[in-house]
């Protein structure tokens, strides 16, 4: 895939000055943040389900969903010993109410389980934090991959995986130097040739007839599009909430991508972060301190 080099022109949007656009933090990792306030705004509806873009982003009822603690297992694993399967089963005992499918439930609970063959988009919602681990898109699919497979071995189930990393990592590359439309044609291209997935569908299509659905084919694309029809950060997440579906999961990868993209609005981050336990505070302030990207 080559990079887009033109020049911007007058009917290209650099990103600095793009519709949405928040001062950025001199040290980002807004792909992960995206991902984590992706999956407070939409843990309200992931039960509830609505069918609009108009709603409340926070409630009293907002907190952290198996989406975050996992996205802050990987990085935790990124952190210290790449043991993606220790670290999710460390978390997750920690957090085991926080709304883990069934078979991922069972294998927190085993000391030495395997893989169980599952492409749940629960390998998609946590890998995030692979996108800022490596200087290579190749690199960071591998990454991807080995988030995936300790659970999520399904072919499917590494390509949400992959999906979701890779697209994040293309959305950071070109937040420093590029524009909006060249990055989502290249998030675009990368989906539908890599990862074989149909992005002809619109929102507006998707929506009227979608239900809840946690498989990567059947929700990673959907979450994907919600990104590409964005102007910014909360039109992502606010669009992938409104497919009336898995709402945190989706919400936590359209979030990621966006946030990658366009940065978290720090009035939306503040409101997540007071969300958060400090123990997954810490690993986070800890992986943007080593990984973030100047």
């Amino acid at each position: 895939m080559t990079e887009d080099t033109r020049p911007a022109t007058s009917r290209e949007t650099r990103l600095p000055e793009a519709k949405g656009f928040s001062k950025r933090r001199t040290r980002s990792i807004d792909g992960v943040l995206g991902a984590v306030a992706g999956d407070v705004i939409g843990s309200v509806y992931e039960w509830h389900a609505i069918k609009t873009e108009t709603f409340p982003l926070f409630s009293p009822s907002s907190r952290f969903t198996d989406d975050s603690i996992m996205t802050v297992a990987t990085a935790d694993a990124l952190l210290t010993d790449g043991d993606y399967a220790r670290a999710y089963r460390s978390w997750g005992r920690a957090w085991p109410d926080a709304g883990y499918g069934g078979n991922f439930s069972r294998w927190l609970r085993k000391a030495h389980a395997s893989p169980y063959g599952s492409f749940g988009n629960g390998s998609a919602m946590r890998a995030s934090p692979a996108a800022y681990a490596a200087d290579f898109l190749e690199e960071v699919l591998r990454i991807a991959e080995a988030t995936s497979v300790v659970t999520h071995d399904h072919p499917q189930g590494i390509i949400g995986a992959q999906a979701l990393t890779g697209s994040v990592f293309l959305a950071r590359r070109a937040a420093s130097n590029g524009t909006v439309a060249s990055c989502k044609e290249e998030i675009r291209a990368f989906l539908e040739r890599r990862c074989g997935y149909s992005l002809r569908r619109t929102v507006a299509e998707i929506r009227p007839d979608y239900t809840f659905d946690v498989t990567c084919q059947g929700s990673v694309p959907e979450s994907l599009i919600c990104f590409l029809e964005a102007s910014d950060f909360e039109s992502a997440v606010r669009k992938a909430v409104s497919l009336g579906g898995d709402a945190d999961t989706q919400a936590c990868i359209a979030g990621a991508v966006a946030g990658a993209l366009w940065g978290v609005p720090e009035h939306i981050w503040k409101r997540v972060r007071s969300t958060l336990d400090a123990s997954m505070l810490h690993i986070l302030d800890a992986f943007e301190e080593r990984f973030a990207k100047e």
